[in-house]
């Protein structure tokens, strides 16, 4: 098991958000994190990563308690996050951003991401490579903080809503990106509201409601009980 939350609870101040939430990921796994806004599933990604306290519960990851690590240490240990709103530096070059973050976090991989092979991955920052970060579209953003997120080699790729804002033609072109990741091995948690495209990619949802898992599954079991979607995904 790459990540597992065992009766997780979190929350901001005296606002309690999380209670007594479960998730597990396999190495190899793409599992989401479904729900409207407000459901609690940016709290839940922000509890794993240590940016706000573990108020119950415990996280393990790649099998060790990582309860009151710091974001670094998590990091440090192979989890890579492509935030939402992407976050690239406004004063660093395409080649700087990449070169900067370059690690590796997960000696066993044999598919060691580089900046060169992040280039073949996304010619069009290839093309880019001298701009900064904020000379980038939105979608050459993206593409640039995926890329800034696998040079590190994680053992575990996290995606907070990675399509959010993009034109449909590059959102299609991410989604083809985490296709062949996917089938390179790679373990992701995505958080995103295109369902439909994402029961093609994962192996197992979630949903979250007011911070409880109200449900989990395959895409198979996801897509054949509709009032699911009425319910608790808004569509």
């Amino acid at each position: 098991m790459i990540l597992q939350a065992q009766q997780l609870q979190g929350g901001y101040g005296a606002s309690q958000v999380l209670f007594g939430v479960d998730l597990s990921i396999q190495a190899g796994q793409v599992v989401t994190v479904l729900g409207r806004n407000g459901m609690g599933k940016s709290t839940l990604l922000k509890t794993v990563l240590g940016l706000l306290p573990i108020r119950g519960g415990d996280v393990y990851f790649d099998g060790q308690k990582i309860n009151g690590w710091t974001p670094d240490k998590i990091a440090r240990a192979g989890i890579a996050i492509v935030p939402e709103g992407r976050h690239c530096f406004p004063n660093l070059t395409v080649k700087e951003h990449l070169t900067a973050f370059a690690a590796n976090r997960n000696p066993k991989s044999t598919n060691t991401w580089t900046p060169e092979k992040v280039f073949e991955f996304f010619p069009r920052l290839l093309e880019r490579q001298h701009n900064m970060g904020n000379q980038l579209s939105g979608g050459e953003q993206q593409m640039l903080a995926i890329g800034r997120a696998l040079v590190t080699n994680p053992k575990l790729l996290i995606l907070d809503e990675a399509s959010e804002g993009l034109a449909p033609k590059i959102r299609e072109e991410i989604w083809q990106c985490l296709d062949v990741l996917r089938a390179q091995g790679q373990t992701i948690l995505i958080i995103d509201k295109y369902v439909e495209r994402l029961m093609k990619l994962a192996d197992h949802h979630i949903i979250l409601e007011k911070g409880v898992v109200v449900w989990q599954g395959d895409s198979e079991a996801l897509g054949a009980d509709r009032s699911l979607w009425e319910r608790y995904l808004g569509v």
